[in-house]
């Protein structure tokens, strides 16, 4: 799935998404960055958040007292995250840009792509063009933050499953294909929304992910200029990385 094809298929689901997340991992994610900055005081720091969406994280970050700037590729997710700041009282600026091709009038001392945004990128060239982008885009020793599907999680897991929720107004099928590449995965989504009327109206929505070994991410770290940190699974430094459905990562932009 392209860039581009990326975004249509978040039109409809832009918004049913956070009734969606609700039981995302939110607080660990804030957590996380928390001990990624080790202490440091928010107040000054400038963050970039990747794959900003519907904006939960981004509402989170500046409430902590980062000064925070959003990137979606999607112009719906975009839309839902601007009316949750402006609710909030947010002072957030929101760019449509591409990840791998940032254009953003500022460095930050922190980016984040949480939430599984580097598995959107099909190919590695892909992401290592986007981890290029981030590094141009910080201050120096400045620090990058992001998650990934481990290989586990969409070999095993994921790949030839079905999930599903029934709900009085929302029903969902969600049907998980292994993709063509390593380690990849195509999750076909039928939503079946409940109208005044009483009837339901069904829209479909597919999305394609990959991920890669570690070994591959750090070097495509190294490649774009980071040093890599830290790595976690699931939040949990004691979990070994084999068994880990989610891989955290720290890295720092070297000079």
């Amino acid at each position: 799935m392209s860039q581009t094809s990326m975004s249509d298929a978040y039109q409809k689901l832009a918004f049913l998404y956070d009734h969606y997340m609700a039981e995302a991992p939110y607080d660990q994610w804030a957590a996380y960055l928390g001990r990624a900055i080790q202490g440091e005081s928010p107040e000054g720091l400038s963050l970039l958040d990747l794959g900003c969406g519907t904006g939960t994280l981004s509402v989170m970050w500046k409430r902590a007292g980062f000064h925070v700037v959003g990137v979606d590729l999607s112009e719906d997710m975009l839309t839902v995250a601007r009316a949750k700041l402006d609710q909030e009282g947010a002072a957030v600026p929101l760019y449509q840009q591409d990840i791998r091709t940032l254009d953003l009038p500022e460095q930050f001392n922190i980016g984040t792509a949480f939430c599984d945004t580097i598995n959107y990128l099909e190919q590695p060239e892909d992401v290592l063009q986007c981890f290029q982008s981030v590094y141009d885009h910080l201050k120096p020793k400045g620090l990058f933050c992001f998650d990934v599907h481990s290989t586990l999680k969409v070999d095993e897991l994921f790949s030839g499953q079905t999930f599903g929720s029934v709900e009085e107004d929302i029903t969902y099928i969600w049907e998980c294909f292994p993709g063509e590449e390593r380690h990849s995965v195509y999750h076909d989504l039928s939503f079946f929304v409940k109208e005044p009327s009483g009837l339901y109206r069904r829209f479909d929505e597919s999305h394609y992910q990959r991920t890669y070994p570690i070994d591959v991410f750090v070097q495509m770290l190294e490649t774009a200029g980071f040093k890599l940190l830290s790595l976690i699974g699931d939040f949990d430094p004691q979990v070994p990385l084999d068994e880990a459905e989610r891989w955290l990562f720290t890295a720092i932009k070297q000079l």
